[in-house]
């Protein structure tokens, strides 16, 4: 039987000229560009991410990840040989023990001991695709992260060379939950006085966590794009933001997902509840794409992600398929800045 097109890996595929992936951010969060597509109207519009409140309606509630980017990309000695290598921190597992991805995996052993400066961590696993379970030399898990916090780097992501920009621009201003390995970069665009600005013309806010880990950056590999399993997010909603969702719903007010996060996050959590909202936390997996319905959100703000990736495929299930990569040529042709530090995207 053959695959519908909107299930095949090969349809998310895109030309995109190097020169539009961003290797810095604006010059201020807000000046970024805004692509608005209006859904019902099928309508186009060009702005700049500080107007986005011409878009938004009093009573709008903007959902965003308060997660922080934590310093999770470290370099260790072999022990004895001296060789270096890279390490990028995933999440912590047990006591002094956390999940890795290491470069040239193929070259690690269990056992082998590897010196990060005084520290030393022993490899006790490794498994598929480059991870291994490291456990480290520490006092307390507290002593570990403000040893992190001074050892570490943020880790950019790979299609990002430049190292210019100062790496508080890859945090959101309301990042406060450390965890991540990478920024809900959609909320990267938000200014403490834009918020300000949009609380005072009646757009409220609410926050919950995801900490972004592998699993959004994990390429979709199976032309099935069904066969995709997603690697495990811990997200954590709390009752009063539950409440406050609900009590959106129940008023007919809109809520806005600020990222894929957020979105995969709300899906989950409303799946959950069976139609309502509720507090939870825990690890979700949930990947979602076309043929999904997405009940949780009335619009979403997004940036321009990577060919083939499965957060283009989430944004597909919101809008469809055929209409994102549309909107995707458009901004190719009108020379938007892409990825992480790049422009945004609001889908109402």
């Amino acid at each position: 039987m053959q695959i519908p097109e909107d299930l095949t890996l090969s349809a998310y595929d895109y030309f995109l000229p190097e020169n539009l992936i961003a290797q810095v951010p604006a010059d201020q969060r807000e000046n970024s560009r805004l692509m608005v597509y209006d859904r019902e109207l099928d309508q186009i519009s060009h702005q700049h991410f500080h107007q986005i409140s011409e878009w938004l309606q009093a009573g709008d509630l903007l959902v965003l990840n308060n997660t922080q980017v934590f310093p999770a990309r470290i370099f260790g000695n072999k022990a004895h040989t001296g060789t270096r290598f890279e390490f990028l921190l995933v999440r912590k597992l047990e006591t002094h023990q956390w999940l890795a991805i290491a470069k040239n995996s193929k070259r690690i052993r269990p056992g082998y001991r590897f010196l990060f400066g005084e520290r030393s961590a022993e490899v006790l696993e490794t498994r598929d695709g480059g991870q291994v379970i490291l456990e480290f030399e520490a006092e307390s898990d507290m002593e570990f992260m403000h040893w992190l916090e001074g050892y570490g780097e943020i880790p950019y992501p790979p299609y990002i060379s430049s190292r210019v920009s100062e790496q508080s621009r890859y945090q959101t201003v309301f990042a406060e939950h450390q965890g991540s390995v990478a920024a809900p970069t959609a909320g990267l665009h938000f200014s403490e006085s834009l918020i300000e600005s949009l609380k005072q013309k009646g757009i409220d806010f609410a926050f919950l966590t995801l900490h972004v880990g592998i699993g959004t950056f994990t390429p979709v590999r199976s032309e099935e794009i069904e066969s995709h399993q997603m690697h495990a997010e811990y997200y954590a909603l709390s009752a009063a933001t539950a409440a406050k969702l609900n009590q959106q719903r129940q008023e007919g007010k809109r809520i806005i997902a600020v990222g894929t996060t957020a979105t995969r996050t709300l899906e989950t959590v409303y799946r959950l509840g069976e139609g309502q909202f509720c507090a939870s936390e825990g690890d979700t997996r949930l990947f979602l794409y076309p043929g999904q319905n997405l009940n949780a959100i009335d619009g979403l703000i997004t940036n321009f992600h990577l060919p083939r990736s499965s957060l283009l495929m989430l944004v597909s299930a919101w809008i469809g398929r055929q209409k994102l990569m549309q909107l995707y040529q458009t901004a190719v042709a009108e020379k938007y800045r892409f990825y992480s530090f790049g422009d945004a995207m609001f889908i109402h």
